[in-house]
Formats: structure tokens, C-alpha cells, sequence
């Protein structure tokens, strides 16, 4: 009979530590259902800091996060608009980031200019099993530096990185680009980015 039982238990302590280093504000790699992305607390300020510089990230340009449950997303947003909900019932957990009215406890890093928070809920086990054991929300730009292709490898997110990040949580291939479509659901509903949910299938949903 065959025996997976190490191969479960390495993926479990592989995990832990990747939420321990999260814990203890440093930076890691994770698979998603798109590409690879890059993890800090998003609720440690000095951690975003690190994570902006690392990847080049422009002054005001926001970061998104992934989130494990609706809870999680109350904690991150002032309200959610009826056009937000519905998208949420329909695309969640999937590559759908919502753009939604932040609230103001949280980092700049975060909003950017315009006060917004771009939230996710992943249909990758591995990152929502990330999410869930840091019991926080959990960055989630693309593991590469600005301007440089999103890798769709832990081996590809190392070549870029090194030692700049802490932990690398290897999650084999992933699927790759298009990435997550980005919706803006403040106001008139406003694709921003067209991914992985076609234009028409978010529209149709509404």
C-alpha cells in the first residue's frame, strides 16, 4: 500500500513555517491559482514596508491581500456594496480582487492614494491554508520585481529574490497569467483589470 503519510507531513510543516515566518514579520512565497505571490502580515506595518522595497513597488500604488473568510474581509473594509456581494457569492474563493472601501486603521501601504482595498479570497488550498494559519490577511502582489514576469515557480521566485525573502512555500507549477481580474466595486461597478474572469462574466453576474 502505498504510504503518503510523510509527504502530508512535510506539506503540514512546510505550512507552519511559513505562517510562523508571516508571524514574525518576515516575507514569503506562495502559490496561488494564478502565479506566484509575495506574503507579509498585512497587518504589520513595518513587514509592508519591507515587502514595497523588495519588490520595487512605486510610492501610492496599493497592495492586495487575500483573505480566508468573510469575516476576515469585514475586518478590512468599512462596508460591502451590493454589486461587491454578489460578485463575492458568485466568483469567491477564485481569481476575482474586489476593490472595496478600506478602512482607515489600515496601512497606507495597503490603500495607496485613493483609499481603497484590493481583497481576494483564493481558491488555491495551499494560500487559503496560509491565510487560515496566520489568522490575519495575507499580502498578495505577484512575486516578482516590478516590471519583470510573474513567476509560475517557487524556483522562478528565488531566482529573483534570494535571501531578500525569508520563506519560500513550494507549491510545484501553477497555471500562470492572466492573473486575478481586479474590480472596483465603489460606486458604478469599474473593471480595472481583465484576468482570469472575463469582462462580460463579471458584468453578467451583477
Amino acid at each position: 500500500m502505498l504510504d503518503c503519510s510523510s509527504n502530508a507531513a512535510a506539506e503540514t510543516e512546510a505550512l507552519a513555517a511559513a505562517a510562523r515566518t508571516l508571524a514574525g514579520g518576515g516575507l514569503v512565497v506562495y502559490p496561488t491559482e494564478t502565479v506566484y505571490g509575495l506574503g507579509a502580515d498585512a497587518c504589520n506595518p513595518q513587514a509592508l514596508e519591507r515587502l514595497a522595497g523588495v519588490k520595487g513597488r512605486e510610492p501610492g500604488k496599493p497592495i492586495s491581500v487575500l483573505v480566508a473568510d468573510l469575516q476576515m474581509l469585514e475586518e478590512l473594509v468599512r462596508d460591502v456594496p451590493p454589486t461587491a456581494a454578489r460578485l463575492i457569492r458568485r466568483f469567491w474563493p477564485g481569481p476575482l480582487t474586489l476593490i472595496l472601501p478600506a478602512r482607515d486603521t489600515l496601512s497606507p501601504v495597503l490603500t495607496g492614494d485613493d483609499g481603497g482595498i484590493g481583497v481576494r479570497w483564493s481558491s488555491h488550498a495551499t494560500a487559503t491554508a496560509l491565510v487560515q494559519r496566520l489568522g490575519r490577511p495575507v499580502t498578495t502582489p505577484s512575486a516578482n520585481p516590478a516590471g519583470q514576469p510573474p513567476p509560475t515557480t517557487a524556483a522562478a521566485a528565488r531566482a529573483y529574490f534570494a535571501t531578500r525573502v525569508d520563506y519560500y512555500l513550494d507549491g510545484g507549477l501553477v497555471r500562470g497569467e492572466p492573473a486575478s481580474t481586479v474590480v472596483d466595486t465603489r460606486g458604478a461597478v469599474t473593471v480595472i483589470r481583465e484576468g482570469a474572469i472575463r469582462r462580460a462574466a463579471v458584468l453578467a453576474a451583477l
